[in-house]
């Protein structure tokens, strides 16, 4: 559910989240789960293989404890990898634990564990498979062991093959789909609006890409969550209902599958049902007509043209469309240094000030594209360049040219870590309008992210420019946008 604070300072805000920086020492201690029965995974070859016979032999990571080194060996060939002890004595042990959902839990543990044999320094264990290929599990591995006349444990970093993983988009994608519930289609601890947008980054990728491995989730996610809510993935928050339907529109254009239009038409549909002559018109943020924000009318601007341009002889949805950026103009929320703020002040029906999030320029540059698209509209690509503009040469929103939200947290809790992606989304597409003018913003924005806020799962945190933090879906989604934008 979307959350509203009003802040005394600012104003009332259409916030998702309070961004209240938050200092976490965390001290990591590599114990592995509980043994099991770990299951068997066969893909191209099944666990247990030696791993004398791997082709080839990559260690990405490895760790050490009183002098024994542990170490992952991924066969990327064959997207197996192995776990090996060097300068041991008998008696320590080395295994690997696999995880299926970015190492926050694995239940297969201790896999090929074994202990160095009397006169030997060294012992490595058979090879495991990364992925399980049958039941669309994404995983990941990493090597443990400890010292035989020692209590203590260690385990490397998580690691994974390059399967499906060649590249940095396809990367981060990877790394998102772990963060993906098969059981509900949704991602996260099965965030709403949030996974829209993670879905989204999912089958923009795959279409940058070529990758369609994760496909699937599409017609899971639509499945297993079409009934949910008020059904047709709408809900009271019209924004979270903008969010679904566009996703729908993205996999509408993916597979040809008119379920997918007809639900983005039934979101537009329910936005519009929520217009009213209030401040001379626009779509309320809840159901409950309380507040009308930027946030909301972007996204019914972007999924009108969006519709319009794919229902043959279509007037309905270009007439809203058009009507929505007449309404949004005349409200003064795009202000006079071409940034867009938060919503307007029911009092007067006109801006009220409020924080230039990073989402809300990025949803009105894609709106606005879609919509110059439709109807040849100059001006409207011309508003879209002049906002571009001012997101990246704004040195509160792109501080030393790298994007960051307005008190941008140290984690990715909150809704707030998916703002900049929906930002990037919608200044990639303008990027594509206008013959690549925004490359080097988007390519300087990938490297850094690449380089200072990047752990060994391509995982991305909160922090593009660094440093690195912790991660979830939102920050991954976010990140996969940025690389899905990126030249």
């Amino acid at each position: 559910m979307a959350v509203r604070a009003t802040i005394p300072w600012e104003g009332t805000v259409s916030l998702r989240l309070l961004f209240v920086p938050v200092f976490v020492l965390v001290f990591l201690v590599a114990v592995p789960a509980p043994a099991g029965a770990a299951t068997t995974i066969c893909n191209r070859y099944c666990d247990g293989r030696d791993a004398g016979l791997a082709p080839s032999d990559r260690q990405p990571v490895s760790s050490t404890l009183y002098g024994r080194r542990f170490t992952v060996h991924v066969n990327d060939t064959d997207a197996m990898a192995w776990a090996s002890l060097d300068n041991g004595k008998a008696g320590d042990e080395v295994w690997l634990d696999r995880s299926f959902d970015g190492g926050r839990t694995w239940v297969d543990s201790r896999l090929g564990a074994g202990a160095v044999p009397a006169g030997a320094t060294g012992r490595r264990t058979a090879q495991f498979n990364v992925d399980n290929w049958a039941a669309n599990g994404v995983g990941a591995l990493r090597a443990c062991g400890k010292a035989g006349d020692r209590p203590e444990l260690t385990c490397t970093a998580w690691t994974r093959s390059t399967w499906n993983a060649w590249d940095r988009r396809t990367a981060a994608a990877t790394a998102l789909m772990m963060r993906y519930n098969l059981g509900t289609g949704l991602f996260g601890d099965n965030d709403w609006w949030t996974s829209a947008n993670a879905l989204t980054a999912v089958i923009d990728n795959s279409r940058r890409s070529g990758m369609g491995s994760y496909r699937y989730a599409i017609a899971t996610t639509y499945d297993k969550q079409v009934n949910a809510k008020l059904g047709q993935f709408r809900n009271e928050y019209l924004d979270d209902t903008g969010w679904w339907a566009l996703a729908w529109v993205a996999a509408y254009d993916a597979t040809g599958d008119s379920r997918y239009l007809n639900t983005a038409r039934a979101g537009a549909d329910h936005m519009f049902a929520y217009w009213d002559t209030r401040c001379g018109g626009g779509v309320w943020w809840k159901t409950d007509r309380l507040v009308k924000n930027a946030i909301e009318n972007s996204l019914y601007i972007q999924l009108n043209a969006a519709l319009s341009a794919r229902i043959p002889g279509d007037t309905v949805y270009r007439g809203r469309a058009l009507a929505g950026w007449t309404w949004f103009q005349s409200t003064g929320m795009l202000n006079s240094a071409n940034l867009v703020n938060d919503g307007i002040s029911l009092s007067t029906c006109r801006n009220n000030g409020s924080v230039t999030w990073t989402y809300n320029q990025g949803v009105l540059i894609n709106a606005l594209v879609q919509l110059n698209r439709l109807t040849g509209d100059a001006a409207a690509l011309a508003t879209a360049r002049r906002i571009g503009d001012a997101l990246v040469g704004s040195g509160y929103l792109s501080p030393g040219g790298i994007l960051r939200e307005p008190n941008e947290s140290n984690t990715c809790s909150g809704d707030g870590a998916s703002f900049k992606g929906a930002a990037i989304r919608g200044l990639g597409v303008l990027n594509g309008a206008v013959g690549g003018a925004y490359n080097s913003y988007l390519q300087r924005n990938a490297d850094s992210a690449y380089l200072n806020d990047r752990d060994t799962l391509d995982a991305y945190g909160s922090h593009w420019a660094g440093p690195r933090t912790a991660t979830d879906h939102r920050c991954q989604h976010s990140a996969v946008d940025l690389l899905n934008a990126a030249p």
